[in-house]
């Protein structure tokens, strides 16, 4: 990997070791330093000991699906990145694993060039958002739009001087429309630069995020993202 000096740890968890292994091999083969087990307790246990950059974690696990190990992650405060790998593909498995906070959805059977593109794609968004932490110098990027500010150097968003609480995902989501203000964004290029991959056929998933930004938004104000139908949205200022 070249997104950074320092070499990412990544964590694979499958149960199938024929698929830790081919992940494993490629991962190493490209930069990474590489950790793996075999379940759920195993995820939870060197998630916490190794402090990885980067989970790739299989859904159908021996003791307790993928799902519940990224919700457990969440609820103890553990934001790592994580990728879904998985053989089931149906959207409502995909919208389910992103919303709980999971960063990627692969399918398989995949490409190991696709596998290592989404890998890279989620590490350098992550190092990005990563940023300057508390109490160093920062860009001084701070968006705003009508009563709505977003503070990208410390991750805080206000509307009419209420804090709101959003994920990673819908913070990314606020930004980009917030940069963006008063254009029309298609689906695609929300897709591509909000989750850092084309989510082919992945619609659903934005409208999903988009839908959370409304409701936790649009309490406070009047609205502010508009949808174009059969085109995409725009965060307009009312």
């Amino acid at each position: 990997m070249k997104d950074g000096d320092q070499i990412p740890r990544v964590l694979v968890i499958d149960d199938e070791p024929n698929i830790r292994e081919l992940v494993r091999v490629a991962l190493k083969f490209h930069g990474c330093l590489v950790t793996s087990g075999a379940t759920g307790k195993d995820a939870l246990a060197l998630a916490a000991s190794d402090k990885p950059d980067l989970i790739m974690l299989d859904v159908m696990l021996p003791d307790t699906d993928g799902f519940e190990v990224c919700r457990r992650l969440r609820a103890s405060g553990d934001d790592v990145p994580v990728i879904f790998l998985t053989a089931r593909d149906t959207t409502s498995d995909t919208v389910t694993g992103l919303t709980l906070g999971g960063d990627d959805y692969i399918t398989k059977p995949f490409s190991v060039e696709a596998l290592v593109a989404r890998v890279r794609a989620v590490l350098r968004r992550t190092r990005r958002q990563d940023g300057p932490g508390p109490g160093t110098a920062g860009s001084g990027s701070t968006l705003r739009a009508a009563d709505l500010e977003l503070d990208e150097d410390h991750w805080t968003v206000r509307r009419a001087g209420i804090a709101v609480d959003l994920s990673a995902t819908e913070f990314r989501l606020l930004a980009y429309l917030m940069r963006n203000q008063g254009l029309m964004l298609t689906r695609k290029q929300l897709l591509e630069n909000v989750w850092g991959w084309e989510y082919v056929g992945q619609s659903q998933v934005l409208e999903t995020y988009v839908s959370y930004l409304r409701r936790k938004l649009d309490p406070l104000g009047p609205p502010l993202i508009h949808t174009q139908r059969g085109v995409g949205y725009s965060l307009r200022p009312p």
